[in-house]
Formats: C-alpha cells, sequence, structure tokens
C-alpha cells in the first residue's frame, strides 16, 4: 500500500510505502534541536509577533497545538485525505461531524449491530435535538438503498461492525450514498488504515477511536476525523475549535508514537486472531464465530477486496447460552476482562452486559450468548490454552 510524497525528507519524492509514512509523516526533526521524535508542546498560548503576527500559524491551543498537528498530519497521509483532526475521544469525534453535516429534521442510516457508544449518541441525544435515524442491514446494499429517504444526509458504516464483525461492501455503499446527495462515515477503528483506506473507495470521511488500535497500548484516549475533501474538512475544522473536544499535547505524542509501529503490530494481531479463530471453529462449546478471516464468514469475500488482512477482532457464540458466556469471560487469565479493544494486551468481554449494554431492549441489542474478543500480540499458544481452559467451565 503506497501513500504520499514525503516532503520532510529533503530530495525524497518517492511514494512512500505504510510503514514509512506512520513514522514520518508530520513528523519533521525539530529544527531547534535535531529531536527526531516531535516534542510535546505542553503550552496553552503563543507568543506573537505583533497584533495577529502569528507564528506558524498558532495562537491558542484549542485552535491549533503543534504536537496535535504532527498527529493530525500523520493521520491524514495514513487514511489518504485532505486533513486530519484529532480528538479528546472517538465519541467527541463523531459528536463533531454528526453536529458539522445534520440538522434538526435530517436523517442517518446506521448499522444494525453499530457500536453502542455511537447508538447512544444518536438515539439520546442526536435524536432529542431533532435528527432522525434507521437502523439498516450494511451488508445488504439494496435494504441500505431502500431505507434512504430524501432527507437522509449520514450512511454511518462501520465495517468490520462492533460486535459482530459483519462487513459492509464500502464502495458499493458509497455509490448508493452518492445516488442520494448524502455523505458517506466510515468508522474504520476495527480495521485501522493499515488494513483498510476507506477514503480511495469513495468515503467521504473516516472515523476511528484513536484509543484503540492507532494508540495501541491502551494509555491514551483520542479520537480522529479524516476527510476527503477540502470543504468538508474546513467545516469540521471550524466546530472542532468551536465545540473545543480536542486532543491534548501528551495524547497526541502518546497516539503518534503508537502509530509508529501500527503495521507491525496488526500483522501480529491478525497473525495471532486467525489462529483462535480457527481453533474456535472447532471447539464443541462454540455454536458460532464471527471472523471475516474464516472463508466461510459471510463477509469474507468482501473483506478479502477491501482489507489488506482481516484484524484483530473476533466474536462467537456459547452454546450454553448467557450465563456459560458470561463464566468464560470471568474465568480467562491471560485475556483480561476489560472494555476497549486495540492493545497489545488480549481482552476478553461479554458485550450485552458491559460495551453494548446501552443497546438493550432496542433492534441493535446483541445475543446474550456472544463474547467479544480483542487478539492481543501475545505468544498466540498461550493464549489458545487460556480460552480452553476458559470454555471448560
Amino acid at each position: 500500500m503506497r501513500g504520499t510524497n514525503l516532503a520532510c525528507m529533503d530530495g525524497f519524492n518517492h511514494e512512500a510505502g505504510f510503514e514509512t509514512l506512520a513514522i514520518h509523516a508530520g513528523q519533521e526533526a525539530d529544527p531547534a534541536t535535531g529531536a527526531v521524535v516531535p516534542p510535546i508542546y505542553q503550552v496553552s498560548t503563543y507568543k506573537q509577533d505583533g497584533v495577529g503576527g502569528l507564528r506558524g500559524g498558532y495562537e491558542y491551543s484549542r485552535s491549533a497545538n503543534p504536537t496535535r498537528t504532527a498527529l493530525e498530519e500523520c493521520l491524514a497521509a495514513l487514511e489518504g485525505g485532505v486533513r486530519g483532526l484529532a480528538f479528546a475521544s472517538g465519541m467527541a469525534a463523531e459528536d463533531t461531524l454528526l453536529r458539522t453535516v445534520c440538522k434538526p429534521g435530517d436523517h442517518v442510516l446506521i448499522p444494525n449491530d453499530a457500536y453502542g457508544g455511537t447508538f447512544r449518541l444518536i438515539s439520546k441525544v442526536l435524536a432529542r435535538w431533532g435528527v432522525a435515524y434507521d437502523p439498516v442491514p450494511l451488508t445488504d446494499v439494496q435494504a441500505v438503498r431502500a431505507a434512504v429517504r430524501p432527507e437522509t444526509k449520514l450512511i454511518w458504516v462501520e465495517t468490520p461492525t462492533n460486535p459482530l464483525l459483519g462487513v459492509a461492501d464500502i464502495a458499493a455503499l458509497a455509490h448508493v450514498a452518492r445516488e442520494a446527495g448524502a455523505r458517506l462515515v466510515v468508522d474504520n477503528t476495527f480495521a485501522s488504515p493499515y488494513l483498510q483506506r476507506p477514503l480511495a473507495l469513495g468515503a467521504d470521511v473516516v472515523v476511528h477511536s484513536t484509543t484503540k488500535y492507532l494508540g495501541g497500548h491502551s494509555d491514551v484516549v483520542g479520537g480522529a476525523l479524516v476527510a476527503a475533501d477540502v470543504e468538508l474538512a474546513q467545516e469540521l475544522a471550524f466546530h472542532q475549535n468551536a465545540m473545543g473536544a480536542v486532543a491534548g499535547p501528551f495524547d497526541a505524542w502518546l497516539t503518534l508514537r503508537g502509530i509508529k509501529t501500527l503495521g507491525v503490530r496488526m500483522d501480529r494481531h491478525c497473525a495471532n486472531a486467525t489462529r483462535i479463530a480457527e481453533f474456535l471453529t472447532r471447539h464443541p462449546k462454540v455454536g458460532a464465530v464471527h471472523y471475516p478471516g474464516l472463508p466461510q464468514d459471510p463477509g469474507h469475500e468482501v473483506a478479502a477486496k477491501q482489507m489488506r488482512a482481516f484484524g484483530g477482532m473476533i466474536s462467537f457464540r456459547h452454546v450454553d447460552g448467557e450465563d456459560a458466556a458470561v463464566r468464560v469471560c470471568e474465568r480467562a487469565k491471560v485475556f483480561t476482562l476489560g472494555e476497549s479493544l486495540g492493545g497489545v494486551e488480549s481482552l476478553i468481554e461479554h458485550p450485552g452486559r458491559m460495551t453494548h449494554a446501552s443497546a438493550a431492549g432496542s433492534p441493535l441489542e446483541v445475543p446474550g450468548d456472544l463474547v467479544r474478543l480483542s487478539v492481543g500480540i501475545e505468544d498466540v499458544d498461550d493464549l489458545l490454552a487460556d480460552l480452553e481452559q476458559a470454555l471448560e467451565g
């Protein structure tokens, strides 16, 4: 996967690969000291050279901060967008996007198995503001087309979805959005830009919880938007500044640090997840495995077309029901019982009682017998042994 030329490397006109961009895009050596890592500009305001005489465009760190700028430039390069914007959390990024693009009376299509936090934001916050929504199976392009209304402004895509790992055809949905005069938004958190680049497939905006694979070490909370066109990017930047939920300089620095190793980490996440998914398909206590890397998975063909590999997330259903699924989560030892995902350590959780509890009683309610795994980069034999003993209980 090739990227853009790197202006930060004098005389380097070659189109850079992903890992090169992850290490160098937006991260020029410090001009004063030559430091190869961007400094943490832990500052709120900046001296001006006369009234309105800004140095590098910086006046106040809610509006812009050099460390955040480095992260935003890197994100834009990795996703192939015109501009990246870094936020205090993934939900802050989503809220800013929705309130930029939508107004009271507008309509949004969302996945019928969307992330619980996204569903909560739209159903409990945006709906009170007068934005209507409908859940729709994104794997069915005709169903999405039929659900579009004249007032539809956004088609919100997760692929793979959280927690059922459904795969949506980004290019096909981009065509539906263009036909309807709507924008296509893709939450690329589960895949990361290393595995999937939605803007190249026709999306208008990419959303990330940078807390997850981009940060990669479970030590920072953040979010991001990357836009495909200048006009929308400018509108998003205006609202980012006006609403103020920006990434702090240290959080931006930690996320940049994580991005440098994204490629090598994702390779291990994917390799481990493939082994574990294959193990689960053979286990008598497992009724169904959701992982697009399995040839029999309904999303495998589309995922193989639009992804480099299949990611580190798996979910499965326990044949003995909800209580047995909960016991598996509680018996795991190497897998840590906890919410979130995408860190170097493996996590296990019960979506119905944890990450997706807010969807209970709604059309997006997840099965009670479902277990979700975020497969880390530990020795895969240790992970397999842990799941074996956890499923025995």
